[in-house]
């Protein structure tokens, strides 16, 4: 606060003083901050990259659902939809949405049962908690893998 211009103030009210005195220090916070954040300088640690793929995966799984259970609804009515939505299935847009979504809920139940243990205060500790990180993102694309090669092979 030593950095305040306090000669231009001194002869007012305490209360305007005060207010001004507010308005410097804070001007003085705001110069000193970074003008923007370069996003591909920083280093997310595991544990936070965990995380906002779990948020991720939600999302996905959130506007991804009613869908697959639209294509199951049609794919149960008759012979005919069955083959439209195997139909759907076939092209690869569609079919690349289907492993993300396989991707976002192999990931999300890890990372959910890593979230649930942090919740009962189990793995709290730094070491333990980027292990669990790496853990869930480890198992969600090992099931990924397993489950894709397992249907192409």
């Amino acid at each position: 606060m030593k950095d305040l211009n306090l000669s231009l103030i001194e002869n007012t009210d305490p209360q305007t003083r005060d207010s001004r005195i507010q308005t410097e220090a804070l001007m003085l916070t705001k110069t000193r901050r970074p003008k923007y954040l370069d996003l591909t300088k920083i280093r997310l640690p595991v544990t936070g990259i965990a995380s906002i793929f779990h948020r991720i995966s939600g999302v996905l799984l959130f506007l991804g659902i009613p869908l697959l259970i639209q294509a199951l609804s049609l794919s149960l009515r008759s012979p005919e939809t069955f083959e439209q939505v195997r139909a759907w299935f076939d092209n690869p847009f569609v079919r690349g949405l289907g492993l993300i979504l396989l991707y976002a809920l192999a990931h999300h139940f890890f990372a959910g049962i890593r979230f649930l243990l942090l919740d009962l205060d189990i793995g709290l500790n730094l070491k333990t908690a980027r292990a669990s990180a790496l853990a869930a993102i480890l198992a969600g694309l090992g099931v990924f893998v397993i489950v894709v090669a397992g249907i192409f092979i």
